[in-house]
């Protein structure tokens, strides 16, 4: 899936079974939500906590949230991910293409 398509689906299904946006701080509150569960699995599964039994542990699933609510607030935004990211990608392209070179 295109991120475009990503925008556009997240867009139908919101405006439609969705029932529309939460407010933008809402998702914002939800997109900290996410990224915490993101968070609590990495810490389990990659660093020294244990986790509960019963502890949810599907981080594909937990990305795609992020992923959804990142769209959303694009979305309700105005903001073109795809266009945002391609930029993104060259700042770090420019900024940073001598920076993890070793020196000697």
């Amino acid at each position: 899936m295109e991120i475009s398509e990503l925008q556009k689906t997240v867009d139908q299904w919101i405006t439609g079974t969705g029932g529309g946006y939460f407010s933008p701080l809402t998702n914002t509150a939800i997109l900290a939500e996410e990224t915490g569960e993101v968070a609590r699995i990495m810490a389990r599964q990659y660093g020294d906590q244990v986790a509960k039994p019963g502890d949810k542990s599907d981080l594909a699933d937990e990305l795609a949230d992020v992923m959804w609510v990142v769209a959303a607030i694009a979305n309700q935004t105005g903001i073109d991910l795809t266009d945002a990211l391609n930029k993104n990608i060259d700042k770090k392209n420019r900024r940073d293409s001598h920076r993890f070179t070793t020196q000697q």
